[in-house]
């Protein structure tokens, strides 16, 4: 059977002793807490910058620094054994990764938007690109392991970006998602996100709570991800696509909890689409939002947390 890609991050890969970059250690902004009693069924999280902590508190495709994304290519390039199916034009094998991987992205971005206003790209896209380029050059790989080829991308993605980027979960956030869980209330993912979130959760997550399972506390149909809508926050398309999912487990708006850490990506949306909103003010790398906004009445959150534990004392 091949790996699934929750396998592939947290069981294979660990076992392969492959340097990794280090999650970054969070940064609490001088912030105080504002808790109240929330009626509420569901909890829908923002993920990065709110459950996982990663460099500048989102995902990225390019790192900035060119030798740490030439350092990531590289490692591609020999874990998936790729070099042999790659043009030997003069120069290092990354440079000629970069140039597919950008021309791949850069096509991607500018294509299939179908009027949205913020477009996300599926990163394992990009991956597909660059893999059917190189089976023209009778490129190969192992089914076995990593599944057919829309499975395989997917972990080639998941490889990439954790190459690219250290990731941790905040302190508490197992712990905070189980007890909403046991308390008889959903958790959902409303976050701009890849097919690799869920794995990046379950791997994390798992270094707080070794039992946890992703798959059994943020169930797929309120997994409601940007890559796969292919829209990203602030988008009304991401959050109409929450709102009916939660509608079909019989929960409303005003009955979900939105948490996140940008006012203008995550809060403002939620509280536009009726949903009750709580502000993650935990990480100065992730926290986009000012005092005199959190302040006014036509943008505060109802709820400001400094802490994730700090959630027990907010839903009811």
């Amino acid at each position: 059977m091949p790996l699934t890609l929750e396998q592939y991050a947290d069981e294979f890969l660990p076992g392969r002793g492959l340097p990794w970059p280090a999650a970054p250690k969070a940064d609490p902004p001088k912030a105080k807490p504002h808790l109240e009693r929330l009626r509420v069924k569901a909890v829908m999280w923002t993920v990065y910058g709110t459950l996982l902590d990663v460099p500048g508190g989102e995902l990225q495709f390019e790192h900035p620094t060119e030798f740490v994304m030439d350092a990531a290519l590289d490692k591609v390039i020999k874990e998936f054994k790729m070099w042999q199916s790659m043009s030997r034009k003069p120069g290092a094998p990354a440079e000629y990764m970069r140039e597919l991987y950008t021309k791949a992205l850069t096509g991607l971005r500018l294509t299939g938007h179908g009027g949205e206003k913020y477009p996300e790209v599926a990163s394992e896209r990009v991956w597909d690109d660059i893999v059917k380029k190189l089976q023209q050059k009778e490129y190969t790989f192992d089914v076995g392991t990593y599944g057919a080829q829309n499975e395989f991308v997917k972990k080639i993605a998941y490889f990439f970006h954790a190459s690219i980027q250290g990731c941790g979960a905040y302190p508490g956030a197992a712990a905070v998602v189980r007890l909403i869980a046991e308390g008889g209330r959903h958790n959902g993912l409303l976050a701009d996100g890849q097919c690799f979130t869920p794995a990046q959760i379950h791997k994390a997550f798992r270094v707080q709570d070794p039992s946890f399972d992703v798959n059994n506390f943020f169930p797929a149909p309120l997994r409601i991800l940007s890559a796969d809508k292919k829209s990203k926050k602030p988008s009304d398309a991401l959050f109409k696509a929450a709102a009916d999912a939660l509608k079909a487990k019989g929960i409303a708006p005003h009955e979900a909890l939105h948490v996140g850490s940008n006012l203008d990506r995550d809060i403002l949306p939620a509280k536009k689409h009726g949903f009750r909103t709580a502000l993650f003010a935990g990480d100065r790398a992730s926290l986009v939002a000012t005092k005199d906004r959190v302040r006014d009445p036509a943008t505060r959150p109802e709820v400001m947390l400094t802490d994730l534990t700090q959630i027990a004392d907010v839903i009811a």
